[in-house]
């Protein structure tokens, strides 16, 4: 049974998240997603949705038919509705495990209906501050 609660977003991740989109903030914040936290940086969905699309640029023609519909989207974003969240420089930590990707920037999308929690702050391990 679905309880009601269990749909709604929290008020003040989704103003960050306005914010990001509105006005290009960003902030380092970390998620907690059905038992995993994700770690990152804040981003709007216009940036999030440009950088996807260049990864994209440079390929194949079916990779370049990609890159097009990424920026397209990217136009038909809607700054008002808010219903995903972004994150770059990306990592995943399940238990005590070591952060999953553990190299490369990468993007992270999630539904703002789905998170449990979050805290202000980038987890970093240790490599990366030494």
């Amino acid at each position: 049974m679905t309880n009601e609660h269990s749909k709604t977003k929290d008020r003040i991740i989704e103003f960050f998240v306005q914010a990001a989109n509105q006005h290009d903030f960003s902030l380092d914040i970390s998620l907690n997603v059905n038992g995993a936290i994700v770690t990152g940086t804040l981003v709007s969905a216009k940036e999030y949705f440009e950088t996807l699309s260049e990864t994209f640029a440079e390929g194949s023609e079916v990779a370049q038919k990609i890159s097009e519909k990424l920026a397209q989207a990217t136009e038909a974003i809607d700054d008002s509705e808010v219903h995903f969240i972004h994150l770059k420089n990306a990592k995943v930590y399940c238990g005590d495990s070591n952060p999953t990707p553990s190299k490369g920037d990468i993007l992270w999308r999630g539904k703002l209906n789905e998170l449990d929690g979050f805290f202000l702050g980038k987890i970093s391990d240790a490599l990366e501050n030494s």
